[in-house]
Formats: C-alpha cells, sequence, structure tokens
C-alpha cells in the first residue's frame, strides 16, 4: 500500500518525556517518581458520590459549559479564597481536564503572528498549542536557584506583537511561587499594554510554609485580562478522572467555550456530579496543604544525608534535587541511567527548556505513600 506524506504541524515534537520515563519505569520494574499522580486512592466517599450518580442516571451528556451545581461550587470556593467574584453561567466552565483547558485559551487567545511569552523551565503543553495557532513563544529564563521571574527581562521582551503571558504558580517543575510583588509587577505590565494573561493554578492548594497562593482572581486590574486554568485531578487524587476548569470575564469565557465545543463538547457527568456534591464540604480543599506538606518535609528529610542536593519547594508535589555533586552526565542521561541501574525513575528539568538547559537537576514526585518515599531516599543514599 502507498503511504501518503502528511507535513507535521509539530515536527519537533515527539513523545513526552512523562510517558517515555513512566514506560521505562514499567519495563524496569522501578520506583515511578517521575510523572506526577498519587499511587494512594482518593476519598472512599468520592468514589460513592460517583456511583450514586451513576445509578441515578447520571449518565448521558452533561451541559457543554459543565454541570450547573459544579459551576456553582467552583464559583463559591473561588470566592471563599480569593475575594473575586465569577457568574457560574457565563464565566465559569468545566472541562476535560486542565490540559483541555490550556488548549482553548491559547487558541482562543492567540492568533497567527503574536507572541505569547513563557517563563522556562516550563510545563511541556503551552508551546505545541502556541505554534498550532501560528504564534511565536518567547522564552523568558526564571533566575536560579530560586527560579524567580526577571521583571525588568520580561518589560524588555514586551512589544506590540506581545499578545498574552503565561504564568504557572505553584510552578510545574521547580516547586517556585509567584509572590504579591509579582503580580503587582505584572499589573504594571499589562494594563500598560493591553495584554492577556493565561494563569496556570492546578497547583493551588499545594503550597507550603505559611505562604498564601496569589491566584490572579485576587487582582481586580488582572481579572478582565486574564483566563484562569486549575484542576481537580490534583486537588482530589484524580488525575484520571480529566475533570478541570476555567475562569474568565464572559468576554473571553464566550470565546473559549466555542472552541471547546469542538474538542470535547462536555466532560463526564457522574464525575461532575460527585465533585459537586464533595465541594459543599471544604475540608479536603482547606486541609490539602498540611497533607502535602508533610509529605514533602517526609521526603526532604529522608533525602537529607545523601550526595543529592535538596533544593527549594514552596509548592506542588514535585521536589528537585540538584545531582551535581554526583556525575557530570546530561540530566536526560543521568536520569536514564538511574531508572535502569538503581531502579528509580525521575524527570530531567532540561526538557522544560526549549534549549534543554542542563542544570544538572531531577524532579521527583511526592505524592506517594510514604513506604514508596522512604524506599527511594534509601536507593539515593545509595547513589
Amino acid at each position: 500500500m502507498d503511504i501518503i506524506s502528511l507535513d507535521s504541524k509539530l515536527p519537533t515534537v515527539g513523545e513526552s518525556i512523562f510517558s517515555v520515563m513512566s514506560a521505562l519505569a514499567r519495563e524496569q520494574q522501578a520506583l515511578n517518581l517521575s510523572q506526577g499522580f498519587p499511587d494512594f486512592n482518593c476519598d472512599p466517599l468520592l468514589m460513592t458520590l460517583v456511583e450514586k450518580a451513576m445509578r441515578s442516571g447520571m449518565n448521558q451528556y452533561a451541559p457543554s459549559h459543565g454541570l450547573p451545581a459544579l459551576r456553582e461550587q467552583i464559583s463559591a470556593l473561588t470566592e471563599e479564597l480569593y475575594a473575586a467574584t465569577y457568574d457560574p453561567e457565563s464565566e465559569v466552565t468545566v472541562m476535560s481536564g486542565a490540559t483541555e483547558a490550556l488548549h482553548c485559551a491559547i487558541s482562543a487567545i492567540v492568533n497567527e503572528g503574536d507572541e505569547v511569552l513563557i517563563f522556562e523551565p516550563a510545563y511541556d503543553s503551552y508551546v505545541p498549542v502556541i505554534e498550532l495557532n501560528g504564534g511565536q513563544p518567547v522564552y523568558i529564563p526564571l533566575e536560579l536557584p530560586e527560579y524567580k521571574v526577571d521583571w525588568e527581562m520580561v518589560k524588555k521582551r514586551v512589544n506590540s506583537s506581545t499578545r498574552l503571558i503565561i504564568l504557572n504558580s505553584p510552578h510545574n517543575p521547580t516547586g517556585a511561587v509567584l509572590s504579591a510583588q509579582d503580580l503587582h509587577e505584572l499589573e504594571k505590565i499589562v494594563g500598560n499594554n493591553h495584554i492577556f494573561v493565561l494563569s496556570d493554578e492546578v497547583y493551588e492548594h499545594m503550597i507550603y510554609d505559611g505562604r498564601e497562593h496569589q491566584s490572579v482572581a485576587r487582582y481586580p486590574k488582572l481579572r478582565p485580562h486574564s483566563i484562569i486554568v486549575s484542576s481537580f485531578g490534583k486537588t482530589f487524587h484524580t488525575t484520571g478522572w480529566k475533570i478541570g476548569y476555567a475562569l474568565a470575564p464572559a468576554n473571553l469565557t464566550k470565546e473559549l467555550r466555542k472552541i471547546h465545543q469542538f474538542v470535547t463538547f462536555s466532560t463526564a457527568t457522574p464525575f461532575q456530579a460527585a465533585i459537586a456534591e464533595y465541594m459543599q464540604q471544604r475540608d479536603h480543599i482547606l486541609e490539602l496543604k498540611h497533607f502535602y506538606q508533610a509529605k514533602r518535609d517526609f521526603f526532604r528529610q529522608a533525602v537529607d544525608g545523601s550526595r543529592f542536593k535538596v533544593m527549594d519547594c514552596a509548592g506542588t508535589y514535585f521536589q528537585l534535587l540538584d545531582y551535581s555533586a554526583i556525575s557530570k552526565e546530561k540530566d536526560v542521561e543521568f536520569a536514564r541511567r538511574m531508572t535502569i541501574e538503581n531502579k528509580i525513575a525521575s524527570i530531567p528539568v532540561s526538557v522544560f527548556y526549549h534549549g534543554h538547559d542542563d542544570h544538572k537537576v531531577l524532579r521527583f514526585c511526592f505524592a506517594k505513600e510514604n513506604e514508596t518515599l522512604e524506599r527511594a531516599a534509601e536507593i539515593l543514599h545509595q547513589i
């Protein structure tokens, strides 16, 4: 049979590093601290509520924008946490995971020739969608070792073609967290240049050491310019359910929903119903930061004394470890060798840079049972 050639729209994109490292971990029967998902289950009550929804007949299409009950709970929670009001009918959209929400948000805003500012290291979902829409990513490196934003550099990169700035706080892969001062600096830039903001806040409830999450929703000057994306998968330990959402003013939501209806149209009905009922109690959400801070501290203390240098982690469920005292290998090679020889899988941070900048740092997920983390630390002490 003749093979018809196809010009790829994403010629430089291959299989994601998360899939590659998880597959290698399975092949090598290695401890998998690479991909960002828990090795423990969600609250049994939440599973009971899904079954309840299914048995009550909630198994057909949900409204495209999401079940009203869930949108109302999202709106109420946002107002409680950030003193920001989003109309559940016209400004809250439930989507099939944060990845879809990010895709639809970027597609709604970015046009051919537009420039999009991205802070590196950057989560890998942003750039492919920018390029699919004809946009041009403009990369701004975060300052090591704290992975801070250099706002003077941002100001220099902004020009008449700048359409969008993408934020991610708490930040994947580094665990860095934006401060109130960071958001005030962003206000000055956006207000003066009429630029849009896409704020990826999927780890918003995982922030540590008494810090306060600086959601874009807190800032009235930013809200008219911004789409905020978050996820129940991270919050409720249900990454496989793929339930995310977007908050945006009505004019942006209208454009976002135009695209969403032709991507997934709607999102799994019984999961939405279960989460809406579960959210009537806020205990899980409010306690999540304490739950994960305890896991972060457990893992950090267990790794202490090894040849790995433990870096700062203010949020997310990822811990960076600097291995420069152990090897001069490139991080991709070192991560692969550790998976094969030492039976522990991680993510090399260079893959989050367009130029594959290598600072000899690996990312480990600590959303695991303490026994898993203890075993991981034992391995790391042997390297």
